[in-house]
């Protein structure tokens, strides 16, 4: 198979340097398209999202009434590894899933409660109000968010969660000073 002129290295010379053009053998396998047949897939993915938007609510309420069978299972049987982690799972799903969901409220809340499982050296220590609350709080926001006026009660409810938190992990990290910029650190879950 001979090489054509455009896949060999090219090489001009001048006084003080050289430039050497490498071969695009990209060139040949690409397809050029013609502008009426783009292929859009951002808007392909947002159709896609847009038709999965009515099961949005019901997929928030099960993640949300599992992070409450966790939080049975703690008061239940007190904090295991298996407990623990399963508490830190429902709340990392909630925080991950709640703004794709239209619930970004769940998610600062539910970042708020991973916070507390991740930086408290003791969850036995940690109050148990204060757990229960921010359950109480995902479960609040998930189940009425169908009212429009619930939107600011809720952000403003996970920011109070939030603040309550660090308030709480600071003191409880006061030794661990290698702990207190996690604790301090902004929040990375999106905002409504």
């Amino acid at each position: 198979m001979a090489k054509s002129k455009s896949a060999t290295v090219q090489i001009s010379t001048f006084a003080d340097h050289h430039i050497i053009t490498q071969p695009n053998p990209l060139r040949n396998v690409l397809r050029r398209v013609a502008e009426r047949d783009l292929d859009d897939p951002v808007a392909r993915a947002e159709k896609a999202l847009a038709g999965l938007s009515g099961e949005f609510k019901s997929w928030m309420v099960i993640e949300a009434d599992r992070l409450s069978d966790a939080h049975a299972a703690i008061l239940r049987d007190g904090f295991t590894d298996v407990t623990r982690e399963e508490l830190f799972r429902a709340a990392h799903d909630i925080k991950g899933d709640a703004a794709t969901f239209g619930f970004p409220s769940a998610g600062a809340a539910a970042e708020s409660l991973c916070r507390i499982i991740e930086h408290a050296p003791d969850l036995d220590e940690v109050p148990s109000n204060l757990i229960a609350h921010h359950i109480n709080a995902i479960q609040a926001i998930v189940r009425e968010r169908t009212r429009l006026d619930t939107a600011a009660t809720a952000g403003e409810l996970s920011k109070q969660l939030r603040g309550i938190a660090d308030v709480f992990l600071t003191h409880a990290n006061r030794d661990r000073p290698e702990h207190l910029e996690a604790v301090l650190a902004p929040s990375i879950v999106p905002a409504e």
